[in-house]
């Protein structure tokens, strides 16, 4: 399926961003602007079953994985491309590389995991359940005191449209594990509940660059705003000269 997606900006680069699980295209939308900017354009996709995009409740993470590509293609063809996954996204970039092939991969708090087997009915109300406890940008703020209002108005509102069918079915077939790309970043928090120090070491041995922001919440632009673009300057460095001209 092609995904619904925020598409801005120009420049002969691209950086696709792949939201987390909850979450929508809306969740970027403090790293949109800095990055066009930057001179980058920017493509922010709704995960299926998430924001604008069709729902499916028999979604793999290999179908989502072939949207994403698909989507890129469609939009972006030929570009030079960056992305950047958090958490579940990380796993949906993880799982299209090959397909994909970014001249940049960056995966955001994530163990690049996902245990399989869950039984679907049980999940998937389980992420109805999740799903009402996040409709609330109040609720969110008490819950979360590191979001802006702005953060929890676009995260409650990735809650409203979110479809717990789709989320939970990507649990609901095998396990999958992934090691991160040699010569991408992997970001995390420290202490991070995602990414163990374990995890760490075995995503450094496979030849990604491994940068930890200490203090950070798991969406860590929300929590440490400056130290995420600050961490990679490949994306959010100074433009180059011919942009300041």
């Amino acid at each position: 399926m092609l995904l619904h997606a925020i598409d801005t900006g120009t420049g002969p680069g691209t950086v696709l961003l792949l939201h987390g699980m909850m979450g929508s295209s809306e969740s970027w939308w403090r790293l949109i602007p800095p990055l066009t900017a930057n001179g980058h354009r920017v493509i922010a996709l709704d995960l299926p079953g998430h924001g604008l995009s069709e729902r499916d409740p028999q979604l793999t993470i290999e179908q989502a994985a072939a949207s994403v590509v698909e989507t890129a293609r469609h939009l972006a063809p030929g570009r030079p491309l960056a992305a950047i996954g958090h958490s579940y996204g990380a796993s949906v970039l993880a799982a299209s590389f090959e397909m994909l092939q970014p001249d940049l991969s960056v995966y955001v708090d994530a163990a690049l995991s996902l245990t399989g087997g869950h039984d679907r009915a049980a999940l998937t109300a389980q992420y109805a359940r999740d799903r009402r406890a996040r409709l609330s940008p109040k609720d969110l703020l008490a819950s979360r005191p590191f979001y802006s209002a702005q953060d929890a108005e676009v995260e409650a509102r990735a809650a409203a449209l979110l479809d717990p069918a789709t989320t939970a079915s990507i649990s609901c077939d095998t396990d999958h594990s992934w090691l991160p790309d040699a010569g991408s970043i992997v970001l995390r928090a420290e202490p991070s509940a995602w990414v163990s120090d374990d995890d760490a070491r075995r995503f450094a041995a496979n030849g990604a660059d491994v940068r930890s922001i200490p203090g950070a919440a798991h969406t860590i632009w929300y929590s440490h705003f400056d130290a995420f673009t600050a961490s990679l300057p490949e994306l959010f460095g100074p433009p180059p000269p011919h942009a300041l001209s």
